[in-house]
């Protein structure tokens, strides 16, 4: 198991990541919007920086990782995400919702990872102004063995087609499964206009769908 250092407002937070994503403590009894707890933790409220991680790492996370393909880069650039809000909670404002403001902060640190690597560039990919529908198919009436091995092989077909999409398909698609993102939301954490975002998700939803029917 590796673990994960960053720095938190009082000494040095320990955060093992484990295969499904960084697995921590309980969520701590810490209630209120996003909003309020960044704010909370932007006075020094410890416990408010460890609800806001306890509600959003495993998104953050999956983000990366279904990004990337690589878990232990997913880690490092999942501890620098947390680290860069870390720095920025003294200049904190409520400009947006929580999750857009640190889904920009993981866009930008995935982009200057990107850049850095000289890998790809995210170029807007235009087409169809529909919005793309979320994926589901029904659930078996009986979970017996049969449906639990038709149901894995669903998931890594899955998981598959969502790592064969091109980046900027991948990264809107990530955006809204995982980080429960709206259009609009999207939009402003990557940079982009809405309809390039709009049909950005209908490229990524129509091939997912076209690779997905025979299990739909």
């Amino acid at each position: 198991m590796q673990l994960l250092f960053f720095p938190v407002a009082l000494g040095i937070g320990i955060f093992p990541a484990m295969a499904d994503g960084p697995s921590v403590f309980p969520p701590p009894p810490v209630a209120g919007s996003d909003e309020s707890l960044m704010l909370a933790y932007a006075r020094g409220d410890v416990a408010a920086f460890e609800a806001l991680y306890a509600r959003h790492k495993g998104g953050v996370y999956r983000y990366f990782v279904r990004s990337l393909r690589e878990p232990g880069l997913a880690d490092e650039l999942f501890q620098d995400v947390w680290a860069n809000l870390v720095k920025a909670r003294a200049t904190y404002t409520v400009e947006a919702k929580f999750s857009t403001w640190l889904y920009r902060l993981a866009h930008n640190r995935l982009i200057d990872h990107y850049r850095r690597a000289q890998l790809v560039q995210f170029v807007p990919v235009e087409g169809s102004e529909d919005e793309g529908e979320p994926l589901d198919w029904p659930a078996s009436e009986a979970p017996g063995p049969e449906a639990q091995v038709a149901s894995r092989q669903a998931a890594a077909q899955l998981k598959k087609l969502v790592e064969s999409l091109p980046p900027a398909q991948r990264e809107a698609f990530l955006l809204q499964a995982e980080g429960g993102l709206s259009l609009e939301a999207i939009a402003e954490a990557t940079g982009t206009g809405r309809e390039t975002v709009k049909s950005r998700l209908r490229y990524a939803f129509d091939k997912l769908r076209a690779g997905m029917k025979d299990h739909l």
